[in-house]
């Protein structure tokens, strides 16, 4: 666990991203991504979130899906309650919240031309290069969400699928120092990987692109932990500071579950401890299950809190998931050890779950 409490932040689990259109969206992402793992899928009022919603609470369709071959998953969002809407302008680089999910693909060359193939033109002509001189491309879903694919080669299996799932997210801060000390320092994510205040060689065609930021990429040291680890591989949290003009917060006038990448979500274990480390901090819990509350099958603590921008992070602590479902096989997270890796038969068998367009 960590070093004074007995709490971990075993890496990143999922990204949420709020769309307009459901079904449309999940099977582009599973042709797209191969996000064709389905963990629930279900419709429920979300009274955890009122805090961000002014006061009242919404119902919302939710569904988690992941890439087996590796990556963090998707937790989909479509409100049921009322009509979503986009952000009254073209979010860029250096504003304040999640702008861009960084996906994971063996090869990029073959990936690029994937998604070439199924988005056209909302992906890019050709391949940029990072300042770190790694090739990369960007894309947008239908409803604008921004993507980067990057090459990484710590994959958990492979069905032939150019895309892996997740491997980080892009985050505008206003002031470095302060994210730093919460992402950094209190979430682990303390390797610092890459460092440049410029103008950044591969957001050129991006909104704000052609401005100076700082941009900060950060990792977990080691190898990933918990039951999930080997799946979700290393994972990556880019901080972004605009140094030209002040970021506007990309849910600004909106609330959560509008259009746009709403939250991040981390995978934890020890969550009392956890939150009382982070109260001591200043980034205590906006909200708290404060016990496993269930998904379909899937029972989870859910708690939390906000960036010091209000970019909105949340902590799950999982308690028991489905295996094969239809098989009634499910697994008891909590009795396993903290860090434990779970069996690389009991996760190959989520392929039997899988979904085929």
């Amino acid at each position: 666990m960590s070093k004074e409490n007995d709490w971990r932040i075993q890496g990143m689990q999922h990204i949420g991203i709020a769309i307009t259109d459901m079904d449309a969206t999940l099977k582009l992402y599973r042709q797209l991504f191969g996000m064709d793992i389905p963990f629930f899928d279900s419709v429920q009022a979300a009274p955890l979130m009122d805090s961000h919603t002014r006061g009242e609470t919404i119902t919302k369709r939710a569904s988690m899906v992941m890439n087996l071959q590796g990556g963090c998953a998707f937790e989909v969002l479509r409100p049921a309650s009322f009509e979503p809407v986009a952000a009254a302008w073209r979010v860029g680089m250096g504003d304040l919240g999640l702008t861009t999910v960084q996906m994971k693909t063996p090869d990029i060359q073959k990936m690029h031309a994937h998604a070439r193939r199924l988005v056209g033109d909302a992906c890019d002509h050709k391949l940029q290069t990072t300042p770190w001189g790694a090739p990369t491309f960007y894309l947008r879903d239908s409803d604008g969400t921004l993507f980067q694919v990057l090459e990484a080669d710590d994959f958990f299996g492979s069905n032939g699928h150019p895309s892996g799932g997740a491997m980080g997210c892009t985050i505008g801060v206003s002031d470095m120092a302060a994210s730093m000390r919460l992402y950094a320092d209190l979430l682990g994510f303390s390797e610092v990987v890459f460092d440049e205040t410029a103008i950044q060689s591969d957001w050129a065609d991006l909104p704000g692109g052609r401005e100076r930021h700082r941009r900060v990429r950060l990792t977990q040291p080691g190898l990933p932990v918990g039951g999930f680890g080997p799946v979700t591989g290393k994972t990556y949290i880019e901080l972004v500071e605009a140094q030209d003009r002040k970021g506007r917060f990309i849910f600004e006038d909106r609330i959560w579950c509008d259009t746009g990448i709403a939250h991040l979500g981390f995978d934890v274990r020890g969550m009392a401890a956890l939150g009382e480390a982070l109260a001591q901090e200043g980034f205590g819990f906006r909200c708290d299950t404060a016990d496993a509350i269930g998904m379909g099958e899937t029972k989870v603590h859910c708690t939390y809190i906000d960036d010091p921008d209000e970019c909105w992070l949340e902590m799950i602590e999982v308690h028991k998931i489905p295996i094969i479902e239809k098989w009634g096989l499910f697994l008891d997270v909590q009795k396993r050890g903290a860090d434990a890796p779970l069996p690389k038969w009991m996760l190959k068998a989520l392929r039997f779950s899988r979904i085929r367009d």
